[in-house]
């Protein structure tokens, strides 16, 4: 039964996602996610308290995802600057492949949701934000990266433009695919960067 659960639960989150990849679609409720599965609202109670802790099963695979890699990123790349690429880049790619993840990213979908989900968004970001930090402070020590460098201040600039990117994408109806012109868009940022 313990595997079955798993399942369930899994299989509703992924219809979440799902439902969350309309950027038309009006709010999403217990009884709308219920109707899609096919199931009732107390069906879906068995497996979650409310919806959002639901939210917070879709923010749980981002962070395992997205720092996972950054993990992987960071352990096996041993230049700073191709961290910090390498990074950006998984970043854009998450997005293009996960539609509804990029609306919770991006705290749209989170819109009249309990705050505590938008709060656990902000700190993924500050997260994120941090190992660009230390990428970069690693490629100063590389001397890959100019040393006088406001190493902060790069590593907003380079999280600004990744959420730019996700909102571009999002509020396009996930026309602007949010990997194109990265490779021309990559040398721009670091100009006056590189060592």
């Amino acid at each position: 039964m313990a595997a079955r659960t798993g399942e369930r639960k899994t299989q509703i989150l992924h219809t979440l996602a799902q439902m969350l990849e309309n950027p038309a679609a009006e709010k999403i409720t217990t009884a709308a996610l219920a109707a899609r599965l096919d199931v009732s609202e107390a069906a879906l109670y068995r497996h979650f308290s409310g919806k959002a802790q639901m939210f917070e099963g879709l923010i749980d695979f981002i962070e395992q995802t997205l720092f996972g890699l950054i993990n992987k990123i960071t352990t096996e790349e041993k230049s700073g600057l191709r961290q910090i690429e390498a990074m950006i880049a998984v970043l854009l790619g998450f997005a293009q492949k996960n539609r509804g993840m990029t609306r919770v990213l991006i705290g749209d979908a989170l819109v009249n949701e309990d705050e505590r989900l938008q709060a656990r968004i902000n700190q993924l970001h500050d997260r994120i934000e941090a190992a660009l930090k230390q990428a970069l402070r690693f490629g100063v020590t590389q001397q890959e990266v100019v040393a006088e460098m406001d190493v902060a201040a790069q590593a907003n600039l380079l999280m600004s433009f990744v959420t730019g990117r996700w909102h571009q994408f999002a509020k396009s109806g996930f026309k602007r695919d949010p990997v194109e012109l990265w490779s021309r868009q990559w040398r721009q940022l670091l100009e006056g960067v590189i060592a």
